[in-house]
């Protein structure tokens, strides 16, 4: 694998990033996921308008766009691959020991791994962990990510491929790594950014692209949602077959499968919406 760090590209064993790098020793540092499609990234100008974003709310110097298109045309014609994660983290740089800052340059990397085709179908687990709607990073994807890693192995061991949360009002959220939608009495909801979730890509398509509305909703929802799905990157739009204890026989149901089928076929037709 070749990777972009700083400027250039290097081969894995020489990408490195100092230890004193505030991403590393603080979390200092925002990231997005593109999926790439055939070796081409799908929705980027979208990530990267949210990388800068990300980058505004955690005070970070906005990211030079064009170094970073460059660096992810770079990545993705010296690593082929036919599906791809690519990752793109944009940190403080170097500082001292701490949370301050130092006055060094910000830190980027691009990098890309292949990934499997996620299935159809999975399940999903509720936790007693909230996010915090009101904290300063809400909303941002920001690469402190242990609230994260906790949940999702949780959820792991359980069986389950991702947890959903509420926020600290009891209100559904998000889960670890994707948005949820929900279908009750027929209509197509998600939470609405104050519950503090974050600004999916791919929820913001599927709300252009179907009839989905933003709804604030209590977290006992998901034990009473006709269907439910997860979107994400490299999710797409993904149906719910279990909740906890509770299954959902039939998933996709007809709604979740209408808006994986408008999905698949927007995005055929356009990588770049």
């Amino acid at each position: 694998m070749r990777t972009w760090v700083n400027g250039r590209l290097a081969d894995a064993a020489e990408a490195t990033v100092s230890v004193l790098d505030h991403g590393m020793t603080v979390g200092d540092g925002v990231f997005e996921t593109v999926k790439a499609i055939d070796g081409r990234p799908f929705a980027l100008r979208r990530h990267l308008s949210r990388l800068e974003r990300s980058a505004r709310g955690l005070g970070l110097p906005t990211p030079d766009r064009a170094e970073v298109e460059r660096a992810c045309a770079a990545v993705l014609e010296a690593n082929p691959v036919a599906l791809g994660r690519l990752r793109i983290t944009y940190t403080g740089g170097l500082a001292p020991l701490g949370s301050d800052r130092g006055d060094a340059p910000a830190t980027l990397v691009v990098a890309v791994g292949p990934t499997p085709r996620r299935p159809d179908t999975a399940a999903v687990v509720t936790v007693p962990w909230t996010r915090n709607e009101h904290g300063a990073t809400a909303g941002l994807k920001t690469t402190s990510y242990a609230e994260n890693v906790v949940a999702l192995a949780r959820a792991h061991e359980q069986g389950a491929s991702e947890a959903l949360l509420a926020n600290t009002t009891g209100r559904l959220c998000e889960g670890t790594g994707s948005n949820v939608f929900v279908v009750v009495g027929g209509r197509l909801l998600t939470p609405p950014l104050s519950s503090g979730c974050l600004a999916g890509v791919t929820r913001a398509l599927v709300l252009e692209w179907t009839d989905a509305e933003e709804a604030d909703l209590p977290y006992s929802v998901l034990e009473e949602a006709e269907e439910i799905f997860l979107t994400g990157t490299l999710r797409d739009v993904q149906a719910i077959s279990r909740v906890d204890r509770r299954d959902l026989p039939g998933a996709p149901g007809p709604v979740t499968a209408k808006v994986m089928a408008i999905f698949a076929e927007r995005v055929a037709a356009d990588l770049e919406p």
